[in-house]
């Protein structure tokens, strides 16, 4: 279930509550008892980014960097020379 913020327009209270997200929103303010309640926009607390991000959970041994060892091992066995800078 995910965790919500509301604030008050009436006193400005600022609270969290969690809750499904079928549940209607709060419109009662626990500090002065208004229903000026609104829920507040905010940025997930965590984000998942990155390739293979879920590859690499639960692995174990020389399995644990499947997405990292692809990329690589592709470079490495394409037969082609690096690219290196030009000097002049």
């Amino acid at each position: 279930m995910p965790i919500y913020e509301y604030q008050c327009n009436a006193c400005g209270h600022e609270m969290e509550a969690l809750q499904r997200m079928s549940d209607n929103p709060l419109k009662d303010c626990p500090a002065c008892d208004k229903a000026e309640l609104h829920k507040k926009i905010s940025a997930a607390g965590f984000r998942l980014k990155g390739g293979g991000w879920y590859e690499t959970d639960f692995k174990t041994g020389s399995k644990k960097n499947l997405a990292g060892d692809a990329a690589n091992g592709s470079k490495a066995k394409s037969g082609q020379p690096a690219k290196t800078a030009k000097t002049a």
